[in-house]
């Protein structure tokens, strides 16, 4: 990855021999973080930002069967340096990023030789903080985490409930003395000043909950062994940075860029196979129970449903095509799973149709779901992706669904462990990763770019069969989960009361009755979601039918997931959300609002200056009649919507107007002169 300095000032951590200070500030002064040793030698930190307090003094360390890795502590020595440099991501929301900090770095040591250094990073955007140990022993067992988030005063979080197996949990609005606990993201407003707390860099390692210990102090807690226990590491380990993300105003969060350059530089050396796509698939169907995974007469992934895809993605400007279900094994679902990686259905050709697709131009997806069996699927690694990388195949969705073997939680150490193993081993062999019930983002893309995309949390599919996800819901997505990383939440239905599946005879769902389902959303809204809900692989969901012949697919034919630049322009969290992104010489912007109809005023500075674009609107259509939903209740026809045209530069302003559930989106492409 190619990796240009601005000013080289990674200064050598100069020894403060005498020093006793122990405060570090951001480069620009707003945020700051001391620590403190308490009577049993048991460090402390505390939290500033805009002269407002935001976590009081906590407890940090860990602790072991082996070693005391949480008192006794003196400081031997404070470390300090700062840095300020631009590198470059091959993908991602922004392509050019700028690390700028200042590091402390506290060196302390107990009367059993145990060596700890806390070592924090200030950045204007928020701090990282980890743990880094020396034991005289040969190997630890991590039993506890001692770390605490004391809050200095009760404000509002944005959350999902704690979970060591899963993230597809609902938010939760609520004071921050109102959570028991949380999974990470965990976003509050305090005041004027809004946080996030979560993880970077999470390697070897179990993830981390908070659990309330009062009204306002919470304690992490990791993801437990079968055992009970907590890791098992070497005498000498460091811990995943702990990360406190600080903004302002809410959409500050978005534009963070705290979690990925508390990330190691990039881990492959040659990254141009490593690319963004759009995609369609053979999926949606089977969550709303036209197709099926396993074979017989409604089977999804079959050699003529494979071929007209191809045909589809190719005539639409749309790189890839992906089959759930194409492999044997579906039939053995919720037994011993054992999954076949390599040997397809008998009505799936793949030799024929991985050549249709190469000479189509369109890339072959293949899916492996495991169904949670981690040591089945290590044993066979080698042997399928030589297979997919022998067929052309660089992308790969993997899938968990299900408990995993003796007794392993989801986001423990060894589910950990796994996760990266199947991310490295993917590198080998050029393929890029697209994770579902995945362990979750915490910025590894930068190390590891082809871990482009993962789940975790409610995604689409969520509509097919249950509630559904409101526009609240989408609306909270990109300042909680979104703050990790990207999201394959796979957006797009345009066929928002399900009339072409409700047509298909012997329609049954496989998760119950889903004859009251229905998109929660506007149909321009969904196209905004390409948009708003960031994934450098991005699919259009819905059954291939219903895109084709239909004006409002222009969007995404004209839509690029390779962005070079991105900004969250205005938003509240649960509320609304606008965002901008460029792709070469395009721009795309989209927008949401939750139940509530709202017009947005946006600047369109963020245009070239002097260029004037073809700016195509894809809107709601405020005028839209009322009718019955699905469920019995009244509300507008969520499928209508309105195109429009207009000449715009970077000195106009557009009037953004979203019916209740609704959004818009809106393309610019220059005008040729």
């Amino acid at each position: 990855m190619n990796r240009r300095t601005l000013v080289a000032i990674m200064a050598s951590l100069a020894m403060a021999a005498c020093d006793n200070d122990m405060t570090l500030l951001s480069p620009d002064s707003n945020i700051g973080t001391s620590v403190s040793i308490d009577e049993n030698g048991t460090p402390h930190y505390q939290l500033t930002a805009y002269g407002q307090e935001i976590i009081g003094t906590s407890a940090m360390g860990l602790a072991a069967l082996e070693a005391n890795l949480g008192s006794g502590f003196e400081v031997i020595k404070v470390q300090r340096g700062k840095a300020d440099m631009e590198w470059t991501q091959p993908w991602g929301e922004n392509k050019q990023m700028r690390d700028r900090h200042n590091e402390m770095a506290v060196v302390m040591k107990n009367d059993e030789g145990v060596e700890l250094t806390a070592r924090f990073r200030a950045f204007d955007d928020g701090i990282g903080f980890r743990y880094e140990y020396a034991a005289p022993v040969d190997s630890l067992t991590i039993v506890g985490d001692n770390t605490y988030f004391n809050f200095a005063q009760d404000g509002t979080s944005w959350t999902i409930g704690s979970y060591f197996s899963g993230y597809e949990l609902p938010y939760r609005e609520q004071a921050i003395s109102a959570t028991e606990n949380a999974n990470t993201p965990f976003t509050f407003q305090m005041g004027q000043v809004y946080g996030s707390i979560h993880e970077a860099a999470l390697y070897d390692f179990p993830e981390m909950n908070l659990y309330r210990q009062d009204s306002l102090d919470f304690k992490s807690e990791l993801a437990p062994r079968p055992d009970g226990t907590l890791a098992r590491t070497g005498g000498k380990f460091v811990t995943p940075w702990k990360t406190i993300q600080i903004a302002r105003d809410a959409v500050g969060l978005i534009n963070s860029s705290l979690i990925l350059n508390l990330n190691e530089p990039c881990a492959i050396e040659d990254v141009s196979w490593i690319r963004p796509q759009k995609y369609v698939g053979v999926w949606w169907g089977m969550h709303l129970g036209t197709q099926v995974w396993t074979m017989g007469p409604r089977h999804g992934a079959t050699t003529e449903n494979a071929l007209r895809h191809i045909d589809f993605a190719a005539a639409n400007n749309i790189g890839g095509v992906l089959f759930e279900g194409w492999n044997k094994g579906w039939e053995n679902w919720g037994g011993s799973q054992h999954f076949d990686y390599c040997e397809p259905y008998e009505d799936f050709d793949l030799d024929r149709i991985a050549a249709y697709a190469a000479e189509k131009g369109v890339s072959l997806w293949m899916h492996n779901e495991t169904g949670g069996s981690i040591f089945e699927y290590e044993a066979i690694l080698d042997k399928a992706f030589s297979k997919y990388q022998s067929l052309g195949v660089h992308y790969l969705k993997t899938g968990y669904a299900g408990g995993m073997p003796d007794g392993i939680r989801h986001h423990s150490q060894r589910a950990v462990q796994h996760y990266q193993k199947v991310v490295e081993k993917a590198a080998e062999y050029q393929i890029a990763i697209d994770a579902h019930e995945p362990i979750k983002e915490t910025g590894i893309r930068r190390t590891w770019p082809n871990m482009m995309t993962r789940e975790g949390a409610r995604g689409m599919e969520w509509n097919a069969w249950s509630e559904g996800n409101s526009a609240e819901y989408q609306c909270i997505l990109p300042f909680v989960r979104l703050l990790g990383g990207p999201m394959d939440y796979t957006p797009g239905v345009f066929d928002i009361y399900y009339k072409t599946a409700c047509a298909t005879p012997g329609r049954e769902a496989w998760n119950g009755d889903n004859s009251k389902t229905y998109i929660k959303t506007t149909l321009a809204r969904q196209i905004a979601n390409w948009v708003l809900i960031y994934s450098p692989l991005q699919m259009a969901c819905d059954l291939i039918e219903n895109y084709e012949g239909h004006p409002a697919f222009q969007f995404f034919r004209d839509f690029d997931p390779d962005c070079d630049w991105s900004e969250a322009l205005a938003g509240e969290i649960g509320d609304y959300l606008v965002i901008a992104r460029r792709a070469g010489d395009r721009y795309f912007l989209g927008a949401g609002t939750n139940s509530e109809a709202r017009t947005i005023s946006v600047a369109l500075d963020f245009l070239e200056p002097g260029v004037t674009y073809d700016a195509a609107i894809y809107a709601d259509d405020l005028d839209a009649p009322v009718i019955t939903q699905p469920d019995g209740s009244q509300a507008a026809d969520k499928t209508c919507y309105r195109i429009e045209h207009r000449k715009v530069t970077s000195a106009d302003t557009l009037e953004i107007a979203m019916a209740a559930d609704g959004g818009q989106a809106v393309s610019f492409i220059p005008v040729l002169q």
